[in-house]
C-alpha cells in the first residue's frame, strides 16, 4: 500500500514474504547467482530455486521476443494468452501490498540498505514471469526510481537494479518505458566506471541486449558513448559479460544505418578474433553471436572486404541435405587436394599389410617439408570431408536458416582454412544452385594473393575449369568469373592455363549467344593468360610483400625426397598448341565482331587479345580475313566528337563522364593494337591511311582523359613516318605540332602539378621551355589554357636553379599576352619574382624583365 511510511532510520527484516497462490517464497536477501550454462539463451534467469517462475498459470511458454523484423537477444516472458487462464488466487492482494512497500522503499527518502533490500527482493519477484513484472508496473513512476538505483554506490545494490530492469525489459510493452526513463543513459554511466564488478557489467548489458532488440531502440543504442564500452567488454575475463556484449553488437548489426559507427569503431576485428580462435564449448554463445553480426556486416560490399581480411570467408548455407550428393574419391594412392601425386618411395611390400593403410605417412627424407599452404590445405579438406560424410556440417546453420525467409540467401562466416575448403567441396556436390553460389563466393573471397593461392592448393582451379562445360549458364558465368579473380595472380594464372583452360575459354568465345558479361570475364580472363608482362614477372618476380613463394619455380620442381610430384611440366609442354587454336578464324572472327560491339568495355577486352594474338606476320593472313580494319573504324567511330567537344563542363553528367572514361580505354586499346599492327608490312598495304589519320586527329583533339591519347598519339606519329604528309592526307596543321598540341603540353602540365619528384618537375619544364622557344604556334596559349600558370609559379618558389630558370623563361612569353596578366598575377608570380631580385640569385635578371610586363 503505497500510504505505508517506513522510518528511514528503522530497517525492515521480514523473514519471508509468502506468494499464497503457488506456495512460493520470496526472502529479502541478495539472490545467489547459479553457474552459467552455456547452452541457455534466455535472459530472465531464475536465481532462487525455491522460486517457482510458473507462477500462477497453468502453463508458461517462453519464447523469443521479437519486433521490429525480430531479433535476438530477449526473451518474451509473457505466456501465450490462447488456451490459458490465470489462476485466480483468494489471497493475492497480500502479495501485491509487499509489492507496493517494496516499490514505496525505492524512495529517496529512505536509508540506502533498506532500498538495498527492496531492490533486491523486486528483482527476485520480477523472475517469476510476467504476471509479477505486471504487479511492479502497475505502480506509477516506479521505474524511475528503479533507474535511480544504478547511481547506488553499492554493487549489489545497482547489480539488482539493472536485473530488475534486465526482467521488465523482456517484456514487450515495457521496453520503451524502460528506454524513455533513462535506463540507457544511466547503464552507459554506469559501464564507464573502472571498478564495476562482473555482475553488474552482466545485468546492465543484458539489459541492453533485450532493449536493442527493438529498431527504433537499437539506433540510440549504438552512439560513440556505448559501442566502445560494449567492445571493450568483448575482452573481459567474464564469458558472460562476453556473451552480453557479443548479443547487443548482434542484434545492432541488424539495423543497416548502424554499419558505419560500428565499423569506424572497430567491431570487426573484435568479433573476427572469437571465430579465428579454438573451438572452447563455453565460449558457444559469444562465438554464434561473433558470427551473426559478422554476416550482417558483410551484406555490404565493402565491410565483406574488411571481415574478409581479418582471415575469415564467407561461405553460402546451402543445407545439410545438399552434401549428401557428396562421393569422396576413393583412389589406391594419396594425392594433395591440388591434384599433386605422392610417389611411392617404398617398392617393398609390408610385412603386416599396412603399406596401403598407413599410406604417406612416412617421408624418409628428414629434410623433406610440406609448403604451409599445402598443409593448411590438408587439413581444411580433412575436416569438411569428415563432417561431410558424418552428415554433421552446417546441422545447426541450417536450422537458423529455415526459420528466416526461404527465398533469402543464407550465408555464414568460417575461419578461412575451413571456408577454402568448404566452398571446393560444394563446387563436387550436385545442387546447381549451391554450386553457382560457391563459384560466386570465390570469386568475392579473391582479394589478396593469400586467398588466392589457398584456393589453388585446396584444388578450386580444377573443378572451376570442369564447370566452364557445364549446360547451366549461370554455373558457367559463375565458374570463369571466379577464374577472372583468381587469374590476378600471376603463380595462379599460370596453373590456370596449365590445367587447361584454354579450350573452354575458346568454347565461349565462338558461341555467339553467350551473355555479354560472360564475354567480358572470359576475354579478360584469356587477355591476362596471354599477356607477356606476366611471363616475364613470372620470370624475375621473387613474391609478394607477405613473404608468398614463387610458384611457378615451386610447381617445377620434382622433389624426389618428398615423394611430390607436379604435372605442370607436362602440361606446360601443351601451352603452345592451345595457343595455337586462337588463330583458328571463327576465333579471330569473333574477336572482330566483338570491336564492333556497342559495349566499349567489351570493345576494349577483345582488342586486348587481339593484340596478343596478331603480332606475327604468320598470323597476319586470318587477321586481315576476318576485316580487322573494320573492326578498328567502328571502335573509333563510335562516339559522337561534337559531344566530347563540348566545353559547358555544367551539362557533363556523371553518366556522361563514365561513359567516355570507358570509350576513352576502349580507343586507347585499339589504338595500341593499330600501333602494333602497323609494324606489319602485309597490314599496311591493306588500310586506307588516310581515314585513320583522320579519326585519330579527331580523338586527340577530343576531351577524352588525357592518359588515353598516349597510345593515340604514338599512334598518329607512326601513321605520319610510315606515309609521310602526302597530298592524299589533306593536313591542315602536320601531325607532330596536333601531338604536341592536344597530347604532349598537357602531359608535361600534369607531371609538373602531380609529380612529387623534383627530378620529374625539372624535367617536364626543361621539355615545355625547348618546345616554347622553338616558336610553335598556338604552344603560349595552350600551356595557358591547360592551367600551366600555376604550377610554373610554383616551381619558381620551390624547383631547383635550372627548373627556376625554365619556368621563368616560360612565364615571359606568356606574360607577352595581356589576357595571361590575371592568371599570373593571381597565382602569386609577384611576391616570388621579387624574393629572387633582392636575393640576387643568378636568375634575378630574368626575373626582373618578367616582372616589369606585369601590371604591378
Amino acid at each position: 500500500m503505497m500510504g505505508l511510511t517506513i522510518p528511514t532510520h528503522s530497517s525492515l527484516n521480514l523473514p519471508s514474504l509468502q506468494y499464497t497462490p503457488c506456495n512460493t517464497f520470496l526472502q529479502v536477501t541478495r539472490p545467489t547467482r547459479r553457474k552459467p550454462s552455456a547452452s541457455s539463451h534466455f535472459h530472465i534467469n531464475n536465481k532462487n530455486s525455491n522460486f517457482n517462475p510458473k507462477l500462477c498459470s497453468k502453463s508458461v511458454v517462453l519464447t523469443r521476443a521479437s519486433a521490429d523484423g525480430g531479433g535476438s537477444g530477449a526473451v518474451d516472458a509473457s505466456p501465450q494468452q490462447k488456451n490459458i487462464e490465470d489462476s485466480k488466487c483468494s489471497s493475492s492482494s497480500f502479495s501485491d501490498n509487499y509489492v507496493a512497500l517494496f516499490v514505496r522503499m525505492l524512495g529517496l527518502d529512505n536509508d540506502p540498505l533498506d532500498r538495498e533490500q527492496a531492490i533486491v527482493a523486486l528483482w527476485q519477484y520480477s523472475l517469476g514471469g510476467k504476471k509479477c513484472i505486471d504487479n511492479i508496473m502497475q505502480f506509477q513512476g516506479c521505474i524511475n526510481l528503479i533507474v535511480n538505483v544504478l547511481q547506488s554506490e553499492l554493487s549489489s545494490a545497482c547489480e539488482a537494479s539493472a536485473g530488475l530492469l534486465r526482467s521488465i525489459s523482456s517484456v514487450n510493452v515495457y521496453r520503451d518505458v524502460v528506454a524513455e526513463s533513462g535506463a540507457i543513459e544511466e547503464i552507459t554511466r554506469l559501464l564507464s566506471q573502472p571498478s564495476l564488478t562482473p555482475q553488474v557489467m552482466e545485468q546492465s548489458i543484458c539489459t541492453l541486449w533485450n532493449l536493442s532488440v527493438d529498431e527504433k531502440l537499437r539506433v540510440k543504442i549504438a552512439n560513440p558513448d556505448v559501442l566502445p564500452l560494449l567492445i571493450k567488454s568483448l575482452k573481459d575475463e567474464d564469458i558472460r559479460v562476453k556473451e552480453a556484449a557479443g548479443g547487443v553488437l548482434a542484434n545492432l548489426t541488424l539495423t543497416h544505418s548502424n554499419h558505419d559507427i560500428m565499423v569506424e569503431a572497430g567491431v570487426i576485428p573484435k568479433l573476427a578474433n572469437f571465430l579465428k580462435s579454438a573451438v572452447d564449448e563455453e565460449s558457444k554463445v559469444i562465438r554464434k553471436e561473433a558470427r551473426n553480426a559478422l554476416v550482417e556486416l558483410c551484406k555490404n560490399q565493402y565491410y565483406r572486404i574488411l571481415v574478409m581480411e581479418e582471415g575469415l570467408v564467407l561461405v553460402p548455407l546451402i543445407g545439410a541435405a545438399a552434401y549428401r550428393s557428396f562421393i569422396p574419391a576413393l583412389h589406391s594412392w594419396p594425392s594433395l587436394p591440388d591434384g599433386s601425386k605422392i610417389e611411392h618411395t617404398f617398392k617393398g611390400p609390408s610385412r603386416f599389410g599396412a603399406s596401403e593403410l598407413l599410406l604417406g605417412l612416412n617421408i624418409d627424407d628428414k629434410n623433406a617439408n610440406l609448403e604451409e599452404a599445402k598443409m593448411k590445405a590438408i587439413i581444411g579438406r580433412s575436416k569438411q570431408q569428415f563432417l561431410a560424410r558424418t552428415g554433421a556440417i552446417e546441422v545447426e546453420d541450417t536450422k537458423l536458416s529455415q526459420s528466416g525467409s526461404s527465398k533469402t540467401r543464407q550465408f555464414t562466416v568460417l575461419p578461412w582454412i575451413d571456408g577454402v575448403a568448404r566452398l571446393v567441396l560444394i563446387l563436387e556436390l550436385e545442387d546447381e544452385s549451391a554450386i553457382c553460389r560457391a563459384a560466386e563466393s570465390i570469386a568475392d573471397a579473391s582479394i589478396n594473393e593469400h586467398l588466392r593461392n589457398s584456393f589453388k592448393e585446396a584444388g578450386a582451379v580444377k573443378n572451376l575449369i570442369q564447370l566452364l562445360d557445364h549446360n547451366n549458364d549461370a554455373i558457367r558465368l559463375a565458374a570463369v568469373g571466379a577464374l577472372e579473380k583468381l587469374s590476378i595472380s600471376n603463380a595462379v594464372c599460370e596453373t590456370i592455363e596449365a590445367e587447361g583452360v584454354m579450350a573452354p575459354l575458346i568454347n565461349i568465345l565462338k558461341n555467339s549467344e553467350m551473355s555479354e558479361s560472360m564475354m567480358e570475364k572470359a576475354l579478360n580472363l584469356l587477355s591476362r593468360i596471354l599477356d607477356p608482362n606476366r611471363e616475364i614477372k613470372l620470370k624475375f618476380y621473387d613474391g609478394p610483400v607477405n613473404g608468398f613463394k614463387k610458384e611457378l619455380d615451386a610447381a617445377r620442381v620434382d622433389d624426389s625426397s618428398t615423394g611430390l610430384s607436379r604435372k605442370v611440366d607436362e602440361t606446360l609442354k601443351s601451352k603452345t598448341n592451345t595457343r595455337r587454336d586462337l588463330l583458328d578464324l571463327d576465333v579471330v572472327a569473333r574477336l572482330v565482331d566483338m570491336l564492333k560491339h556497342p559495349s566499349p568495355e567489351l570493345q576494349r577486352k577483345a582488342a586486348s587479345v587481339l593484340e596478343f594474338v596478331a603480332i606475327s606476320d604468320s598470323s597476319m593472313d586470318t587477321v586481315i580475313s576476318a576485316n580487322i580494319e573494320s573492326g578498328l573504324l567502328a571502335i573509333f567511330q563510335q562516339i559522337e566528337l561534337n559531344e566530347l567537344e563540348s566545353d559547358d563542363e555544367s551539362q557533363q553528367t556523371e553518366i556522361h563522364a563514365v561513359q567516355v572514361e570507358e570509350v576513352g580505354l576502349a580507343i586507347s586499346s585499339a589504338s595500341r593494337l593499330l600501333t602494333k599492327l602497323l609494324d606489319l608490312e602485309l597490314f599496311r598495304h591493306t588500310i586506307n591511311p588516310s581515314l585513320f589519320t583522320k579519326l585519330l586527329r579527331k580523338i586527340l583533339k577530343s576531351n577524352i582523359p588525357l592518359q588515353y591519347k598516349d597510345w593515340t598519339a604514338a599512334c598518329l606519329v607512326k601513321l605520319g613516318s610510315l606515309y609521310g604528309p602526302t597530298p592524299i592526307l589533306e593536313f591542315e596543321n602536320p601531325i607532330n605540332m596536333e601531338v604536341t598540341l592536344y597530347e604532349k603540353i598537357p602531359r608535361l602540365i600534369d607531371q609538373m602539378r602531380s609529380s612529387f619528384s623534383l627530378e620529374a618537375q625539372e624535367t617536364a619544364v626543361l621539355e615545355l621551355n625547348r618546345i616554347i622557344s622553338e616558336g610553335m604556334v598556338d604552344a603560349t596559349r595552350a600551356v595557358a589554357s591547360d592551367g600551366g600558370i600555376f604550377p610554373l609559379v610554383k616551381l619558381i618558389e620551390g624547383g631547383s636553379e635550372r627548373a627556376v630558370e625554365a619556368a621563368i623563361c616560360i612565364l615571359y612569353n606568356l606574360s607577352m599576352d595581356n589576357e595571361n596578366h590575371a592568371a599570373i598575377l593571381a597565382a602569386g608570380a609577384v611576391p616570388a619574382l621579387r624574393r629572387i631580385i633582392l636575393s640576387e640569385r643568378s636568375q634575378w635578371k630574368r626575373a626582373l624583365v618578367l616582372l616589369r610586363n606585369l601590371p604591378t
